[in-house]
């Protein structure tokens, strides 16, 4: 049978019913169980086959496997993983993911849900423990080192708590041989602890501090002070012992003064849940708001702030902090960064991108902040470090107010796609500083009559006369050697060759007629646009190089009246920028066209609704037979 995360453990959290199926036959848990139950067959997955491809990428298992039958959140959306109930086992027993009960499969189930969203077992190697309890909750990690958390960490664990936040804890290992270790306080070192409670007890007339830990062995306990059967209790009521719910039983769960915890323990890990991953009885919810977005090379993958240059050209979000935490002058919230699907492409050789953000304090302005903007100001706050995790998360109290927030790699043109969630105390708001597309194109003037026109018009109505000859027109061949010959003559200009299509092209954005030629009023306004993108094009050359940088290229086009958002500056740089993320002014004068023509041909068609054209197959073809 085909079995989900549902039914592998049903005291897990609720998956929400909007999850997404993910099945290559486009069919849903219910409709492929439904299949097997009227064929009267045992679920196979072709998707995640029960062969060697799905246990290993890199390698050849070290055993021979033999896989037998028993008798989820990633990137902020819900999943249905559908699995088989084949298990890769050895000698009779399963190979990974085991009970102490050898007759208890729903963990080595859920083990392999998990390791088919990943691509095999082996991408499961390595990580972490909040990067499970993410993917298994949708919520976002945090963590901190003990001995240099926030002086409020008491009261961050509280929150947690209350907001039903799964929260572990761990002693750290200095060598493989401390692993699992005991200390003589009856605590082991590299094992993952869960807090399970945090509280104050009245104690000899003053109020105590106490957190409550659970070792998952379900034995082996602290011994020191406020363990389960030390003298400290002795001198609690029976009432308040009733309420922290303390019992002497060796079952793994002790108290202990949050002093001793802050003394023996190394790290916390918090994974704080959305809303939709949280009972509907429970009442403290974070605040949550999701961007999806990608750092795409020569367009958006702007590197760090060390890369000025660059920088600016990551993708921008603005964040508008409105109320202050109660009892609080500033706003608290969780910035948490995640890089997507980089396990599931280890087998490509692709590894975890060192990743983090910094936080500004936004202008007045609601537009994408430039390169000068970042060179004159300094960060409000920044991820501790930039480090190759999934995920980068931190909290931070910031006066209300509105912030920019720069998601980054650390290295200039590294491509990923990303998941930049903001968890708060109270409502946020977002938006991506991408912009509207927006086209400012002049109207075409109207050619000036020979008897009005000045000298500098009358020299050039010379000029055109020596290029087109006796017909007074201007062909596609004959466009092609001017401008050729003039952009030769042309300082600091780097060009291929101006082809016979791109004269074509240039004739059709300005051809009135539609004989295919232009005529010496049509050719005189092509002339001043060309004057016009060599100086926008010469100016955004910052470094003199003759050609433009890919990234200065959303300016360059912005000053010529063209405001696009990532998505088409990335199809832009995807075809007219080498692979050193440089422009020629061939290719820069062939985006100007192509962007100009397709600009005034919808502007035509769209007269009535300035947002939507309606085309049939004809008009479609047509219309793109002529940009």
């Amino acid at each position: 049978m085909p079995y989900t995360y549902r039914d592998a453990n049903p005291r897990a959290l609720p998956v929400p019913q909007n999850a997404r199926a993910t099945h290559s036959t486009g069919q849903t848990y219910k409709e492929l169980k439904l299949e097997c139950q009227q064929k009267g067959i045992l679920f196979e997955d072709c998707d995640f086959p029960a062969n060697d491809s799905s246990l290993f990428f890199s390698e050849k298992p070290p055993v021979p496997f033999v896989w037998k039958r028993p008798g989820f959140w990633q990137h902020n959306e819900w999943l249905d993983i559908v699995v088989d109930d084949r298990l890769p086992t050895f000698k009779d027993r399963l190979v990974f993911l085991h009970s102490e009960d050898h007759n208890e499969f729903w963990s080595a189930l859920l083990e392999k849900a998990y390791a088919k969203l990943n691509g095999s077992y082996e991408a499961l190697k390595g990580g972490s423990t909040i990067e499970a309890m993410e993917d298994f909750t949708g919520g976002v990690g945090e963590m901190y080192e003990v001995k240099k958390a926030p002086e409020n960490l008491y009261e961050i664990l509280e929150k947690a708590l209350k907001r039903g936040s799964m929260v572990g804890c761990s002693i750290d290992t200095r060598s493989a041989a401390e692993t699992e270790a005991r200390t003589p306080y009856g605590l082991i070192k590299g094992h993952a602890y869960s807090v399970t409670g945090i509280d104050e007890v009245n104690y000899q007339g003053q109020k105590v501090k106490l957190i409550r830990i659970r070792n998952p062995w379900g034995q082996v306990e602290w011994n020191g002070a406020w363990s389960d059967n030390s003298p400290e209790w002795h001198s609690v009521s029976p009432s308040e012992k009733k309420r922290l719910y303390q019992t002497a039983l060796d079952d793994g769960e002790f108290w202990m003064k949050f002093e001793d915890f802050q003394t023996h323990f190394d790290k916390v890990e918090i994974c704080n849940l959305t809303p939709d991953a949280l009972e509907d009885n429970v009442t403290h919810k974070w605040e949550v708001t999701v961007h999806q977005g990608s750092w795409v090379r020569g367009a958006t993958a702007g590197g760090c702030r060390n890369f000025i240059e660059t920088f600016w050209t990551n993708p921008q979000v603005k964040l508008q902090l409105t109320e202050k935490d109660d009892g609080k002058d500033g706003c608290t919230f969780l910035a948490a960064l995640m890089q997507k699907d980089r396990r599931k492409l280890k087998k490509l050789g692709a590894e975890m991108l060192t990743i983090g953000y910094a936080i500004y304090e936004s202008p007045e302005k609601d537009e994408q902040l430039t390169k000068d903007f970042f060179r004159y100001h300094a960060s409000k706050a920044r991820s501790k470090t930039y480090i190759n995790l999934r995920e980068v998360s931190d909290r931070f109290t910031l006066p209300p107010g509105d912030y920019i927030i720069v998601p980054t790699t650390f290295e200039p043109h590294q491509e990923a796609d990303f998941c930049l969630r903001i968890f708060s105390e109270k409502k946020t708001l977002t938006k991506e500083m991408d912009g509207n597309v927006d086209i400012d194109l002049p109207e075409l003037p109207e050619p000036t009559p020979p008897q009005e026109e000045t000298d500098e018009e009358k020299q050039f109505r010379t000029l055109f006369k020596q290029i087109s000859g006796e017909d007074m027109e201007i062909s596609p061949e004959e466009l092609e050697y001017v401008l050729n010959a003039v952009l030769k003559k042309t300082n600091n200009i780097q060009f291929k060759k101006i082809s016979l299509l791109s004269c074509k092209n240039i004739i059709s954005l300005m051809d009135s007629s539609g004989n295919g030629k232009l005529d010496f009023g049509e050719f005189k306004i092509f002339w001043d646009k060309l004057k016009k993108w060599i100086g926008i094009y010469l100016h955004f050359d910052s470094d003199r190089s003759g050609t433009m940088s890919s990234y200065e290229l959303r300016l360059a086009l912005k000053a010529a009246g063209f405001q696009l958002n990532n998505y088409l500056l990335q199809l832009i740089v995807l075809r007219y920028a080498d692979d050193q993320y440089q422009i020629e002014f061939d290719d820069f004068l062939n985006c100007l066209i192509r962007l100009e023509n397709a600009s005034r041909v919808f502007q035509a068609l769209s007269m009535k609704n300035r947002d939507f054209i309606n085309l049939n197959i004809s008009e479609f073809i047509n219309l793109t037979m002529n940009i």
